[in-house]
C-alpha cells in the first residue's frame, strides 16, 4: 500500500468517527486510535514547524480521530497546547462536537532548559490552568498525573487532580508513567478513568498485572510507543544505521543484536501488511488496538500523511490467519530488550 498523498486536510469534524471506546466510568468515548501531540512541539523531533503541526492536528480530526493526547511539557512555552488551540480555533468558542482533549502536568522545564519534575499540589493547580488557557477551553476530557514525582508522595498529587475533577477543570483524572502500586495508591485517592504507559508488539510488560488490574477497575489504557519511535512502522533502511545523535540510538531495541532480530521480524511483519493491503504502521497499530485492555494507541505526527496513515489502522479486523501469522513472528522474535519496564 503507498504512502498517502500530501494532500491538504479535509475540512475539519466531516469525517464519521469509527469507533468509540469508552475511557473507563467518566462517560468519556474516545477512538481506538489518539493523536499524540509531543512531535508537534519540536522538542525533540527534527523538521517540525507550525503550518505542518497545524494540518498534522487538522487532519487527525478529519481521519476519524477524536482524542489529542498534549501535556504541559510538551515545548518549553507550550507550543503543543497552543497549536492544538490554534488548529481547532477553540479560543473562539467553537463547537467542539465529539472532540476529546487529554493533557498532563507535573514536568515543566527549568531555567536551564532542562525537564524538571514538580507535582506538589499547587503546581499541578496552577499547570492545569495555564493548560486550559493556552488551550482556549473551560475543561478538560482528562487531567493525567504526567510522572510520579519522587520527592511528593502520590496520594497528595493524586487528590490536587481530584480537586481539578471536582471544579469541574477535568472532566476526569489519569495517571501516566506509574507502577502497579503507584497507580493502586493514586486510584485510593482520586478514582482512575485512564492509566498511560509505553506497550508495542516487542515491549508488553503490562500485560502481567496493570492491564488485569485497569480491566477489574474499569480503568481505560492508552498507550504510547505503538511504533517504538518508529522501529515498527517499517520504514526504517534495511541496514538500520540511524544519523549521528539520533535520540533513538540509545534505545536497546535499535542496537546490535537486537536491532538485527527487529529487522527480521520486521521483514515478516512486511509479508503480512502485504496479505493485508495495509502499511506496516497501520498492521502493528490495529494489532495493538485490539490486545485486551487497551482502549487506545497513541500515535505521534509531525506530517498530516503521517497521522492520516496510523489512523487508517482503524475500520477493519485482521483475520484469523493474519492473527496467527503475527503470533508466530512474535514467538520467533523472543523478548525484546527495552529501556522502560512497567509491570
Amino acid at each position: 500500500m503507498n504512502k498517502p498523498t500530501e494532500a491538504a486536510p479535509s475540512e475539519l469534524m466531516k469525517v464519521d468517527t469509527p469507533e468509540l471506546r469508552p475511557l473507563g466510568g467518566s462517560g468519556v468515548e474516545i477512538t481506538p486510535v489518539s493523536l499524540g501531540c509531543w512531535p508537534i512541539a519540536g522538542v525533540s523531533t527534527l523538521g517540525v514547524n507550525d503550518k505542518d503541526s497545524l494540518a498534522t492536528v487538522q487532519q487527525a480530526l478529519a481521519s476519524g480521530i477524536n482524542h489529542l493526547d498534549t501535556a504541559y511539557c510538551y515545548g518549553a512555552a507550550g507550543e503543543s497546547e497552543n497549536l492544538i488551540r490554534k488548529a481547532l480555533n477553540l479560543s473562539s468558542g467553537s463547537d467542539r462536537g465529539n472532540l476529546t482533549i487529554a493533557t498532563k502536568g507535573g514536568i515543566h522545564y527549568d531555567a536551564s532548559g532542562s525537564q524538571a519534575q514538580d507535582a506538589r499540589p499547587k503546581t499541578l493547580l496552577s499547570e492545569c490552568d495555564e493548560s486550559l488557557q493556552r488551550l482556549g477551553v473551560d475543561q478538560v476530557e482528562l487531567y493525567y498525573l504526567h510522572s510520579p514525582d519522587p520527592e511528593v508522595p502520590i496520594e497528595e498529587s493524586a487528590g490536587a487532580i481530584a480537586e481539578l475533577v471536582e471544579s469541574g477543570k477535568s472532566r476526569s483524572a489519569g495517571a501516566s508513567n506509574c507502577t502497579l502500586d503507584e497507580l493502586q495508591a493514586f486510584h485510593a485517592v482520586c478514582p482512575l478513568s485512564a492509566v498511560q504507559l509505553p506497550y508495542n508488539m516487542l515491549q508488553r510488560d503490562i500485560e502481567k498485572k496493570t492491564l488485569p488490574w485497569c480491566q477489574e477497575n474499569n480503568i481505560a489504557v492508552a498507550v504510547y510507543w505503538p511504533l517504538m519511535k518508529g522501529l515498527l512502522a517499517g520504514k526504517l533502511p534495511e541496514d538500520g544505521q540511524l544519523s549521528e545523535g539520533d535520540s533513538r540510538l540509545k534505545y536497546p531495541m535499535y542496537q546490535g543484536e537486537e536491532l538485527e532480530k527487529n529487522q527480521a521480524f520486521l521483514r515478516q511483519l512486511r509479508e503480512i501488511a502485504e496479505d493485508a493491503d495495509k502499511t506496516v504502521a497501520q498492521l502493528v497499530v490495529n494489532w495493538t488496538m485490539r490486545q485486551a485492555g487497551i482502549t487506545t494507541v497513541l500515535c505521534g505526527a509531525k506530517r498530516a500523511w503521517q497521522i492520516e496513515e496510523t489512523a487508517g489502522a482503524m475500520g477493519w479486523s485482521l483475520t484469523e490467519k493474519q492473527e496467527s501469522d503475527i503470533a508466530e513472528a512474535l514467538e520467533a522474535r523472543g523478548l525484546a530488550e527495552a529501556k522502560r519496564r512497567f509491570e
